[in-house]
């Protein structure tokens, strides 16, 4: 087993969710960690840990972005992050898996599944290796009590419960405890 952690710089949590029924709003998380243990021999054995801040929610508008972390949703002053830890990880193809973990938003927990494709892995120009994977997954916000909406005048809501998420995760192998020096000046 190798413990792996996040190059935020190649990386991103991303979701979409649906505007007055018809219209994408994109948006992504701006800070966020996350710590793989891998086994290459038998990945199935492996394990991830996920926190996000939660107001480091960014949607391209400042007054939508503030109402996200107010408590009619995240709530960020009281619950600052969002925690995911993995439980299982099952084998659905060649390079392809079903990530079956615990998602805490503000003080709810709730089983999700994810599907990750293993993109790739390598060394990079300073002799570290590196995995990049790719994370899809459909959540209810409602589940974890985020329910604020408005009616429409013609039907249906201002807020989709549905939200797509998507995750690109490049990790680097860590040396021992410490990030070794080339992975650090690639984060300088």
């Amino acid at each position: 087993m190798t413990r792996y952690t996040l190059d935020t710089t190649h990386s991103e949590v991303a979701f979409t969710v649906r505007h007055m029924m018809f219209a994408k709003v994109r948006g992504h998380f701006g800070a966020w960690q996350a710590s793989l243990t891998y086994d290459p021999t038998e990945p199935t054995r492996s394990s991830v840990g996920v926190e996000i801040e939660a107001a480091s929610i960014d949607t391209r508008e400042a007054k939508r972005d503030a109402h996200l972390r107010s408590p009619d949703f995240f709530d960020a002053e009281q619950f600052p992050k969002l925690i995911f830890r993995s439980k299982r990880l099952e084998r659905t193809g060649a390079s392809r898996y079903d990530l079956v973990g615990d998602l805490t938003i503000r003080d709810t927990t709730r089983e999700v599944r994810l599907a990750v494709e293993q993109a790739g892995h390598g060394k990079d120009p300073w002799g570290n290796e590196r995995l990049g994977f790719s994370a899809r997954g459909t959540l209810s916000r409602s589940e974890w009590g985020l329910t604020w909406n408005q009616a429409l005048e013609a039907g249906g809501v201002l807020v989709s419960d549905k939200v797509e998420l998507e995750v690109e995760a490049q990790v680097i192998a860590s040396a021992g405890d410490s990030t070794s020096a080339a992975s650090r000046e690639l984060r300088a």
